[in-house]
């Protein structure tokens, strides 16, 4: 099926409103599917490996709007329907966790590692879909550019979701300068589609449903749990099936995700507070997701004072990144940690809990 007509389909089918943003994205991205299938390449990649010319790869695309207007719904239905053999969607700071550590280790073994990176990356997919393309530190600032343009020489064909237009990433970041010519060749290689219809599907699935569920126990899981359908669209009869997830927090390690779905996380309070956690971890998450789903947060007491201490940590990340936090607890954000070491500095947590249920933050968009 073409991704126009899966489009339609869910218009027809009263999924959907008809919104003009939508429908032209779609039409695009159908466009793109039939020349990815059409069997296109670029000569980077093929010219080394077999000596001749080919077509040049097909134009990707930059889909940028505010939270919740279709951009992820979109690139499901086109990334589902391409018919092609080799193609990746991933979320676009995990991949660039990947690609600092194939660096790492390609330095390790005195080899080029922009180089590295290439090849792996072009040999494992004609075309990258990624989630959430934003770039928030100067690392990864310096070698976009540089990384880009060899991927789309390589013939590899890149469509990517944004809460930003290109020329807002890294905006206000250290050297941004530096980073300007990568927001150029995103101009030039990309079609930039703005998605800003009227509604905020992702809130207006919510239904007004509360996001903060005291206490913990069967009411408040089947509530959360309620809330990760509408959020993800999946088929609560096929929840034994809920994806999961594996995520690279840097340094080699990685932080079981139980259930990541469309940039929707749902952890426990024991995998994320209760375990050796740091900074790097739920900076990871943060970047990751727009929506965390919390569930099992105790009322923690002076023996919890480390739990207590990463549960801040991790309130801290998920509020500078303006992530959407569905929670289950034994008491209200006043309550949690009555007493013991940062009990004092816990009130930082306790202000930052209630902002993150007003609606103003709710329709904040993802990312610094």
């Amino acid at each position: 099926m073409s991704t126009r007509t899966a489009y339609e389909a869910l218009i027809a089918s009263g999924e959907l409103r008809e919104d003009k943003d939508q429908a032209a994205a779609a039409a695009r991205l159908d466009r793109l599917q039939t020349e990815l299938e059409a069997g296109r390449q670029s000569p980077g990649l093929l010219a080394r490996l077999f000596g001749k010319s080919a077509q040049p790869a097909p134009e990707g695309i930059y889909m940028w709007g505010e939270v919740g207007r279709g951009k992820s719904m979109l690139m499901d239905l086109f990334y589902g329907e391409v018919s092609i053999e080799r193609k990746r969607r991933v979320h676009f700071a995990e991949f660039m966790l990947e690609v600092h550590d194939t660096m790492k280790r390609a330095r390790a073994s005195d080899r080029d590692a922009m180089e590295v990176v290439v090849e792996t990356v072009a040999g494992e997919a004609r075309l990258l879909a990624f989630d959430e393309m934003q770039v928030t530190n100067v690392v990864d600032a310096m070698i976009l550019s540089r990384l880009f343009t060899a991927l789309f020489a390589a013939g590899v064909t890149v469509v990517a979701t944004s809460n930003r237009p290109p020329e807002d990433l890294y905006k206000d970041g250290l050297n941004r300068q530096l980073f300007l010519p990568f927001i150029a060749l995103l101009n030039h290689t990309l079609e930039i589609v703005g998605l800003n219809g009227p509604t905020d599907y992702r809130l207006d699935r919510l239904g007004g449903m509360d996001i903060y569920y005291v206490p913990n126990g069967p009411k408040a899981t089947a509530a959360l749990s309620e809330a990760f359908f509408r959020l993800t669209d999946y088929d609560p009869d096929d929840r034994e099936h809920v994806p999961s997830a594996e995520l690279n927090v840097g340094g080699g390690r990685t932080l079981f995700v139980p259930k990541s779905l469309k940039g929707v996380a749902v952890f426990s309070f024991k995998r994320l507070c209760g375990e050796a956690r740091g900074a790097a971890d739920y900076l990871a998450v943060a970047r990751t997701y727009h929506t965390v789903i919390l569930v099992g947060v105790p009322v923690l007491g002076p023996e919890m004072r480390n739990e207590a201490a990463r549960f801040v940590q991790l309130i801290d990340a998920l509020h500078n990144h303006h992530v959407k936090l569905l929670m289950a607890a034994d008491a209200e954000p006043d309550a949690l940690y009555p007493s013991g070491d940062g009990s004092f500095e816990f009130k930082r947590t306790i202000s930052r809990l209630m902002e993150m249920r007003s609606q103003d933050y709710l329709e904040a968009s993802h990312g610094t």
